[in-house]
């Protein structure tokens, strides 16, 4: 399948909740999960004076949007870091602010379609799932070296696995026998773990613990509660944060923090807001907006959206 056939979640929606704050001489926007580029392409497209930052943590990723983006020109400007670095690469990119920041958070497309770098549970690859292949740990270190207790935790918390301790005691044992290297053989144990009428509903019974792993590998979340303040912090009065999420996890980190910047410490019964006790961000969207049926149909990733958008207020 070609870069540009995968079309992104939500995408005009994407676009009209950013176009607000784009209506200034020099918008830039940060896509922090750049992946394929296909936010950045429809973004400069759409708006002809806009400049984009994409950060991608993955050189392949990073490689090809570069050659996706590339009639774009210097309208684009691509850094190879990690998205809770946003405040030094826009500081590298000689800006104090900017007026919009995407993150579209999850495993790329790109990243599901590549075999060897072993994301997806549907086809036999290494165990590796490093967003970055720089990085030491992997997801078969994951499961030869974590304790049956630390395994446990990891699949409950980030895959919400239900039958997390049963399958973290297996492979605690079958590594015994042999150390885990390729997918088939974790899938074929985690349905063997699985009470047969579990096995019944929810798709693959694999896609929870493979969630799980891919999220311990790359430090998902970690990263992410470190990057969504940052990216409030380099935001423009009148700029904007889109965030598109596809689990619990990340959706509960986004509203908490969207919670904290766009409350006042002032009580509810008092006529007024005193002078520096404003808050300082205001949210655009209602609670999570998710896919329409038809926008389901047409990109199955679409399922499991949820939109939240916050705007930093005029000074």
């Amino acid at each position: 399948m070609s870069d540009a056939s995968h079309v992104p979640v939500l995408l005009d929606r994407v676009l009209d909740l950013l176009a607000p704050a784009l209506d200034v001489e020099r918008p830039v926007v940060v896509d922090a999960t750049l992946g394929l580029g296909g936010h950045t392409e429809a973004m400069l497209q759409r708006f002809e004076h806009l400049h984009v930052i994409g950060i991608d943590r993955d050189p392949e990723a990073l490689a090809r949007s570069r050659q996706r983006l590339a009639p774009f020109g210097d309208r684009v400007t691509f850094a190879h870091a990690v998205y809770d670095q946003i405040v030094d690469v826009v500081h590298e990119a000689g800006l104090s602010s900017v007026s919009g920041v995407l993150f579209d958070l999850g495993v790329s497309s790109m990243q599901l379609d590549l075999a060897d770098r072993g994301f997806a549970y549907a086809q036999d690859a290494p165990l590796d799932m490093r967003m970055n292949n720089e990085d030491e740990l992997t997801a078969a270190d994951i499961l030869n070296t974590y304790s049956s207790r630390d395994l446990a935790r990891v699949l409950r918390e980030y895959g919400e696995e239900k039958f997390a301790k049963r399958i973290a005691d297996a492979v605690v044992a079958e590594r015994a026998r042999e150390p885990f290297t390729n997918s088939a053989r974790l899938v074929d144990l985690i349905r063997d773990s699985i009470p047969q009428a579990a096995r019944r509903t929810g798709g693959n019974p694999a896609k929870r613990t493979f969630q799980a792993l891919r999220i311990e590998v790359n430090d998902e979340l970690g990263v992410y509660r470190r990057a969504l303040p940052a990216s409030l912090e380099v935001l423009a009065p009148g700029g904007r944060v889109v965030v598109l999420s596809y689990h619990s996890l990340e959706d509960r980190i986004t509203k908490r923090a969207f919670a904290e910047v766009t409350t006042t410490d002032v009580p509810r019964d008092m006529p007024f807001v005193p002078a520096g006790h404003e808050a300082k961000f205001r949210l655009v969207t209602r609670g999570a907006e998710m896919a329409t049926e038809s926008e389901i149909e047409e990109n199955s990733r679409a399922r499991s959206v949820r939109l939240r958008v916050v705007e930093r207020n005029q000074a």
